[in-house]
């Protein structure tokens, strides 16, 4: 199985920029469709970006396009959210996580069809 460890997170002004990363271990992120999510206080786990397996397909969330872009990093063995114009709503703890895919185009936004989740990185986004 792989294990995922989010990292980049912390505090930035409104229209700032954050790049997280999601570092993988155990077995190559390539083998996986790869998604971020993330969780306020108070409010379910909410899709924000995901990528397909050979990194060609990719999905945002609305709240998020046009702002923020995922990326593979083979290299890393790890997959980036590169996170610009950022909002206070965008604060929240971000979290990455890996669906085992056969196919290399397929994409998934729904958290419950993820498998392997990271402990979460903190984004706070301050006035």
């Amino acid at each position: 199985q792989v294990q995922l460890v989010e990292s980049g997170g912390g505090l930035v002004q409104t229209g700032g920029s954050l790049r997280l990363s999601c570092a993988a271990s155990g077995r190559p992120a390539s083998n996986y469709a790869m998604g971020w999510f993330r969780q306020s206080p108070g409010q379910d786990r909410e899709f924000v970006a995901v990528i397909s397996r050979s990194g060609g397909s990719t999905y945002y969330a609305n709240s998020v396009k046009g702002r923020f872009n995922i990326s593979r990093d083979g290299a890393k063995n790890a997959v980036d959210l590169q996170m610009n114009s950022l909002k206070l709503e965008d604060t929240a703890v971000y979290y990455c996580a890996a669906r085992p895919s056969s196919t290399y185009g397929s994409i998934w936004y729904l958290a419950k069809e993820y498998v392997y989740w990271g402990q979460g990185t903190q984004v706070t986004v301050s006035s």
